[in-house]
């Protein structure tokens, strides 16, 4: 079940996939992009060229976007943030091969048979599993491709100062009883054998992996395009940054972030 929603005390709720759309400057500049393999790998996968047409499903900041344009192919995105859409329409107005739907996936409307490729860059959760993988598999052209992928940010690791201080703070001022674990893709069978059941198949799975370095001033920018961190109380939320920016300038003034990336590429019967 999705978990889109967050309840305060007085039960206002709060929907946490518009939170994304609250600072889009800073998502644009502090999320990662994704390694050139990947890509290389999804291009390669399914033949994409400047005849295809792609969707791009949930496009934020357009990370994942430009490899995929630059193939010549006609790109529609859709976007739920108001502000998103606008800011990927302005980025990308050079392409005349690209368009951006401001919508969520769930309304977008076009015919079946549509598209040669259906990507999602880290938002495709976002959308109910059953809604979403029908919905992809009609759109699809016969021989069209899925491609999913996910980054796993990872700042725990135990051999790292640092990060110890910054899991203190979090158990101080947020603490969720669980503990970090770093992905391994040893739920990736599980998502392969999901595609399947939707009439997918030559389903494959690859990881990658990738290091970035932040100061404790950019850290915090990077934290607050989450949407579980910007929706922290504000006393809460200002408690927290304070001390991580406090550990990190205590031990170097840099913070190691290690990424793994889950790509899951499929075809349309």
């Amino acid at each position: 079940m999705l978990n889109n929603y967050l309840y305060n005390n007085s039960g206002e709720k709060t929907d946490l996939r518009l939170k994304f759309n609250e600072d889009e400057l800073n998502y644009d500049r502090f999320r990662p992009t994704y390694v050139a393999e990947m890509f290389n790998d999804i291009i390669n996968y399914s033949e994409l060229n400047s005849l295809k047409k792609a969707l791009e499903i949930g496009i934020g900041t357009g990370q994942a976007t430009l490899p995929i344009l630059k193939t010549g192919c006609k790109v529609t995105a859709v976007e739920l943030g108001k502000n998103l859409a606008e800011y990927v329409k302005h980025k990308f107005s050079k392409f005349s091969n690209f368009e951006v739907k401001n919508l969520e996936f769930e309304s977008f409307i076009t015919e079946s048979n549509q598209y040669d490729i259906i990507y999602s860059a880290t938002a495709f959760h976002w959308v109910p599993q059953d809604l979403a993988l029908t919905k992809v598999h009609s759109l699809l052209k016969p021989g069209g491709t899925i491609a999913l992928f996910w980054n796993h940010p990872f700042v725990n690791r135990e051999d790292d100062v640092v990060h110890r201080e910054i899991r203190k703070a979090y158990a101080k001022y947020s603490p969720s009883g669980k503990s970090p674990t770093e992905f391994d893709g040893s739920t990736c069978k599980q998502y392969a054998d999901i595609l399947s059941a939707y009439h997918f198949t030559d389903v494959r799975t690859k990881l990658y992996h990738n290091r970035r370095e932040f100061n404790s001033h950019d850290y915090i920018s990077l934290l607050n395009t989450y949407s579980d961190h910007r929706a922290l109380q504000s006393d809460v939320k200002s408690g927290l940054e304070n001390e991580i920016v406090q550990a990190i300038d205590k031990f170097g003034g840099k913070i190691i972030i290690y990424d793994t990336i889950d790509l899951y590429l499929a075809k349309k019967l």
